[in-house]
């Protein structure tokens, strides 16, 4: 980088003007400025910005004449598609509120969604139909659902009929307050167990796509690879920034490695997104050099963090740099992002903030007192992008936001350049490939089986996925079942990636005198074990070895050795856990956290709507194998 004698330093990212305008009237605007521009290619079909813009109108009108009016609930459950930008533009140009659904969720977790948003009408792709037909008669509110696909049932109406039989104007505008006003209402996992709405106002998403162009330096000049999925926060902001950018974006149903490969090239892509799963396997790819990516500006990588030594060999396979970011669903979701154009690249570092947002790293204690550069803490933000807070949720939503301040349950520091490093998360999340699992969720399921008299659910360090969903558990007396067989209940219960990959049978779980899980405790000790296991150099067979070896072994004075005897298995840690449990209530961060402020910007892909493969961004099966950093993180 060239020297700079400019008082605003080696980089600088400045605050920019935000217009005021309605969410879905940024697409209306590049109609105007792009008519003719190839706004979407799918699968061979593309649509110009001017014909997008018409099939937005369209499907307003038909939501309109069906009765979709301003606030109503509109829940949008597909994998990627057209439809989906049509959908969500349609229903925000009413005034009207899209909550989109993850394509993997099961009958009781559409039902909860459907539930808890109010929500009024169901735009499902046919595959994922008798699903919602399951549950229909469970919500109240429910109202009209609309097939996506071919064949209409039970006299629902067809998407594409609707589409023929509205008209191409513009409906008449309706009134709405910028920063008051809900565009969006997607859904976060929370330590509690069941995600949450997060409410996102018109200002909230038109600022963050500024925010995310602006950054991204993304223009009509480039076109942009997106096989993330857009029911996650981290997709909406992709199609939502290339839509008001003017840019082309090449939509992918499902992840495949090869086939984004094969359409960046065929298509001249300049942006490709990713997860920390997908740079893997770029990194792992035996030929490379079979495709010219000569086009390509740079990859994003966000839903979790990223390994620097894998991006750094990326980068020099493919040339191409390889940015981090961070973000989250309440946050609209980015928040940071390393440099495109100056300053440096740090490949260990998620960036820094975006135009228009403050920072500071606070104090884990009191959240109050901003600590020093270098000093590890909270991150917390502020700024037009921060939701309006959680649904139906004042409780939740005063634990995480203060004075406008949003506590993203992130430990980090920064250095004396704005560069944020994410060292820890405060939370209890378990990171699976990037996407959010809430332990107590999964806690829910295995207490719904006879056999289970108690339980933890941990995440277990894995070299492929980050950390996998570990149960540790406590059996009824006289009762037996199989750890697979434990599992197969559990992932017949829940969304593929939420499935516990690891079962292990213990005499008693750790827990506070109120009741809390130390879950502090078992995953400390998990990682110890894992640690030990590399340190060491064992084969991986030889891991259970090495616990039964110390497990046999009599337990030191925990007060003494408060992590050398407890972290040889975790089933050693139940047993000694449980004796201190008082003492370890006040320094269990994990219990008595702040509701988790960032979601999956996990990236889960649908590979398939109604198939459990969808769940694994790399594209593996969810038996081999869910961010924004964005987890967009």
């Amino acid at each position: 980088m060239e020297p700079s004698d400019s008082g605003l330093g080696p980089f600088y990212r400045a605050a920019i003007d935000i217009p005021e305008i309605p969410f879905s009237e940024m697409l209306w605007e590049s109609a105007q400025r792009f008519p003719e521009k190839i706004a979407v290619i799918y699968q061979g079909q593309k649509l110009s910005f001017r014909e997008l813009d018409g099939l937005v109108n369209s499907f307003a009108n038909a939501l309109a004449n069906l009765g979709v009016k301003k606030g109503d609930r509109v829940a949008l459950y597909m994998t990627n598609r057209p439809e989906y930008l049509i959908s969500v533009y349609g229903v925000a140009r009413l005034g009207a509120v899209f909550t989109p659904m993850n394509p993997t969720y099961k009958e009781e977790e559409v039902a909860h969604q459907l539930q808890d948003a109010d929500v009024s009408v169901v735009v499902v792709q046919d595959s994922l139909y008798a699903r919602v037909k399951s549950v229909r008669r469970q919500i109240k509110s429910l109202k009209l659902v609309i097939i996506v696909g071919q064949r209409s049932e039970n006299g629902d109406p067809l998407f594409l009929d609707l589409i023929r039989q509205s008209s191409p104007k513009h409906p008449p505008q309706v009134q709405l307050s910028w920063n008051g006003d809900l565009v969006a209402l997607p859904y976060s996992s929370g330590t509690t167990g069941l995600p949450k709405g997060v409410m996102l106002t018109h200002q909230n998403l038109v600022a963050n796509a500024i925010q995310f162009i602006s950054s991204g330096r993304i223009t009509e000049r480039d076109t942009l690879l997106l096989f993330l999925p857009f029911y996650h926060i981290y997709g909406i902001m992709l199609i939502n920034g290339a839509l008001y950018a003017g840019a082309t974006q090449v939509i992918m149903e499902a992840f495949d490695l090869d086939l984004s490969l094969s359409l960046a090239q065929k298509h001249q892509a300049t942006l490709y997104y990713a997860v920390p799963p997908i740079l893997i396997q770029l990194d792992n790819h035996s030929n490379l050099s079979a495709y010219d990516l000569s086009h390509l500006r740079y990859i994003m990588v966000g839903a979790a963090p990223m390994a620097p030594d894998v991006a750094q060999r990326v980068q020099e396979k493919l040339k191409v740099r390889v940015l981090q970011g961070y973000g989250l669903t309440e946050a609209s979701p980015v928040t940071h992002l390393n440099p495109v154009d100056q300053g440096k690249v740090k490949l260990d570092s998620v960036g820094v903030g975006v135009s228009n947002q403050e920072q500071k790293i606070v104090d884990l204690e009191t959240g109050e007192r901003e600590l020093e550069v270098g000093e590890v803490g909270e991150l917390v933000v502020k700024g037009p992008h921060v939701m309006q807070g959680y649904w139906k949720s004042q409780e939740e939503t005063a634990r995480v936001l203060r004075d406008g301040w949003l506590s993203t349950g992130d430990i980090a520091r920064m250095d004396a350049e704005g560069y944020v490093y994410i060292v820890d998360r405060k939370k209890e999340m378990i990171k699976y490939k990037g996407f959010s699992v809430a332990p107590a969720e999964v806690e829910a399921v295995l207490f719904q089986h006879e056999a289970v008299a108690d339980c933890a659910v941990i995440g277990k360090p894995d070299a492929e996925a980050g950390e996998i969903p570990k149960a540790l558990v406590l059996l009824r007396s006289g009762q037996e079942i199989s750890p697979d067989d434990l599992m197969e209940f559990v992932g017949s219960r829940i969304a593929g990636y939420k499935r516990v990959r690891e079962v292990e049978f213990v005499t008693s779980i750790p827990k506070t005198a109120s009741g809390k899980i130390l879950r502090r405790v078992l995953i400390e000790a998990e990682r110890s074990i894992v640690q030990e296991a590399v340190s060491e150099a064992e084969p991986a067979e030889k891991v259970v070895e090495i616990v039964d070896e110390v497990a046999s072994e009599p337990v030191s004075d925990p007060a003494r050795e408060p992590m050398e005897e407890s972290s040889t298995a975790a089933s050693d840690v139940v047993e000694s856990a449980a004796r201190e449990a008082s003492d370890e209530a006040a320094s269990d961060l994990s219990d008595e956290v702040v509701n988790q402020a960032s979601d999956e910007v996990a990236s889960e892909m649908s590979n398939g709507a109604a198939d459990d493969t969808a769940d694994d961004p790399s594209g593996e099966t969810a038996s081999e194998s869910e961010r924004a950093t964005p987890r967009t993180e």
